[in-house]
């Protein structure tokens, strides 16, 4: 049944535009069954967090990652807003990661009063260096935040040996890595916290959303206090205490029943949704191989211990005059290719509030080459994407 709703779910992918196709960068996918979920939602009355459909997300969760607890947030931002208070970030204290990644991976730990201190990616899997980081510890150092790029996993294995050696915590920034392994574990549960997103960019949407990860239960009850504004009312709804109260700093950090109905919907539907997008990225794969041969671009490269979920596919051009004619050519064809992150280490905030450790010399340089192609479900142009880049 699964598969006769993505069959039936395909839309035409494209319109034109003067005498050009549009090729939208994304499409959000949608099972058939989020209008039945929050329909239920509204009959039961239920609209504010933590109802039924939350409960069936936290339990899919839980089942499907082997974490200890899943907590559904408002965004990737708020876990990682919450993981920086679990983690007990004060001000001055230092955290590692890479520069290459979203702003919300280092503002979370800024906000605490962090000092994000950003180390270098590697050239293959553009994922944070591993063989860096402990030259970056401190006795500032509080946490190391590996963030899994395009839902590859970084090399946790080394990360976590590093970690316990130096008593520091590994909060996994997996925005991009849902139904993604590292050596058969769930991106997002290895690390003693980890952070999804459901933006409705990523695989598995909730338009707006995000999940907590705890994998340490020393964290579990004091992160239910922080998701309820700091209260005990979770303790209270479980009939564990005989009133809630005010017990600590917190935020509301809950999304409504709405978001959580939509998302199971989607969650339902993960198996497949990531299946399909695989087909899509492995039919790039291969259309691009004669182009890498011929020394135009870089395929991405996924690790063999690594099963990844195809959350993009990306190429590396061999410059980024090269990128900016690439872009233009295939806007003109009505195809919207885009690049990614600006560095934060380059950034006025990430002066401002952090410091870079070594050369960054490949985060500069992939950052400036890559380009990201439309994919999302439904989609039938890859052919017509590639062969539109260099003609």
């Amino acid at each position: 049944m699964a598969g006769m709703v993505l069959a039936c779910n395909i839309h035409i992918t494209w319109y034109l535009w003067g005498e050009f196709l549009v090729i939208p960068f994304n499409r959000p996918y949608m099972t058939g069954n989020e209008h039945m979920y929050i329909d239920q939602a509204h009959s039961n009355r239920k609209l504010a967090g933590d109802g039924m459909f939350t409960n069936n997300c936290h339990n899919w969760l839980e089942i499907n990652t082997d974490s200890k607890k899943a907590l559904l947030t408002h965004s990737c931002t708020a876990a990682l807003e919450m993981a920086a208070i679990l983690a007990d970030i004060q001000p001055g204290d230092e955290v590692i990661l890479p520069s290459y990644t979203f702003v919300s991976t280092a503002n979370a730990f800024v906000l605490r009063g962090a000092v994000p201190v950003f180390v270098d990616i590697r050239p293959d899997t553009l994922n944070i260096d591993e063989k860096l980081i402990e030259a970056a510890i401190t006795p500032r150092t509080k946490a190391i935040v590996p963030v899994h790029y395009a839902g590859v996993g970084c090399e946790m294995d080394t990360i976590m040996e590093i970690a316990g050696r130096h008593d520091l915590l590994v909060i996994e920034d997996a925005a991009q890595a849902v139904m993604s392994t590292y050596k058969g574990r769930a991106l997002g549960s290895i690390g003693h916290m980890g952070a999804y997103s459901f933006h409705e960019t990523k695989n598995v949407i909730s338009g707006e959303g995000g999940a907590l990860l705890i994998n340490d239960e020393r964290f579990i009850e004091r992160a239910e206090v922080i998701r309820e504004k700091g209260t005990n009312r979770s303790r209270f709804y479980r009939g564990e205490v005989d009133k809630y109260t005010w017990i600590d700093i917190g935020s509301s950090y809950l999304p409504s029943e709405i978001i959580a109905a939509f998302l199971w919907a989607q969650l339902q539907d993960a198996e497949n949704i990531t299946a399909e997008r695989l087909k899509i990225w492995d039919e790039y794969h291969y259309a691009l191989a004669d182009f890498e041969e011929q020394g135009r671009l870089r395929r991405p490269i996924i690790p063999e211990h690594i099963q990844h979920n195809a959350h993009m596919y990306y190429v590396l051009l061999n410059s980024l005059d090269e990128r900016t004619e690439v872009i233009d050519r295939l806007k003109k064809r009505g195809i919207n290719a885009v690049f990614h992150y600006v560095p934060l280490h380059s950034a006025p905030g990430g002066m401002k509030f952090g410091r870079a450790h070594g050369s960054m010399k490949h985060t500069e340089d992939l950052s400036d080459r890559l380009l990201r192609l439309p994919l999302w479900v439904g989609m039938h142009e890859t052919e017509t994407i590639c062969a539109a880049m260099f003609s």
